[in-house]
């Protein structure tokens, strides 16, 4: 809170224009989704300057040439899908559970990215989601998955990764690209306006031949296993 706070306050003329910025991208149909992505950036960008956040961005190579991949980071808070969008300069949307709709500046920029919203607990509705997504990455559309379900309320430390979440990759046939975010808890977790550092690492991509014969939660360990290694890396 006190970090929104202090952005509301130093950005307080300029604010009103960023939201009205991405409620016309949300509500336009006429908009690509390659321009909505780069209006929606360049806030995002501002908005994290603002809140005195410093986010390192790291293996931006490792991210595939072609679109149609799905990004896989753990999860430590709201934050981590704005710190992403400011690290990744190739458009790409997110499914996201719909709590975080609550939050009213994250829905306007969920609506925009045309993002898919999932209800935990509804089967059918999490199926539809899936086939959704398979769907568009199938079309060359980015993705990023939280496997984990919910955010991990132990800093960076990891909760098991949920096998459902990688079938729309194995169902699209396409890169996985581990990301591990480190220290975003802090930016709001630690109730303070100091300067916030954090990273987010993009790993080395799993193609598909690579994990064609393995079931999904093989794959999630695998997935897990490969940003939990690189964050202890960077704690060493």
């Amino acid at each position: 809170m006190e970090r929104i706070i202090l952005l509301i306050l130093k950005r307080i003329f300029i604010v009103p224009y960023w939201y009205l910025q991405i409620f016309l991208c949300a509500k336009s149909r006429k908009m690509s989704n390659e321009k909505k992505y780069e209006i929606i950036r360049k806030i995002v960008m501002g908005v994290n300057q603002a809140g005195n956040v410093n986010i390192t961005c790291r293996g931006l190579e490792n991210l595939p040439d072609q679109n149609g991949y799905i990004m896989f980071p753990n999860h430590q808070g709201l934050f981590d899908v704005l710190a992403v969008i400011e690290c990744n300069p190739t458009p790409f949307t997110v499914v996201i559970k719909e709590e975080a709709e609550k939050n009213l500046f994250l829905k306007r920029i969920i609506q925009a990215l045309k993002a898919q919203v999932i209800r935990r607990g509804d089967i059918r509705q999490s199926m539809k989601v899936i086939m959704q997504v398979t769907k568009e990455v199938k079309e060359g559309r980015n993705y990023l998955i939280f496997a984990e379900g919910t955010r991990s309320k132990k800093g960076n430390e990891l909760l098991n990764f949920k096998g459902g979440s990688f079938k729309s990759a194995f169902n699209a046939k396409c890169p996985i690209v581990p990301v591990s975010v480190i220290d975003s808890y802090k930016v709001f977790d630690a109730h303070s306006i100091k300067k916030a550092e954090m990273e987010i690492h993009f790993l080395k991509p799993i193609e598909y031949e690579e994990y064609k014969d393995m079931k999904t939660t093989e794959i999630a360990e695998i997935v897990k296993n490969m940003i939990q290694k690189d964050i202890l890396q960077k704690d060493i």
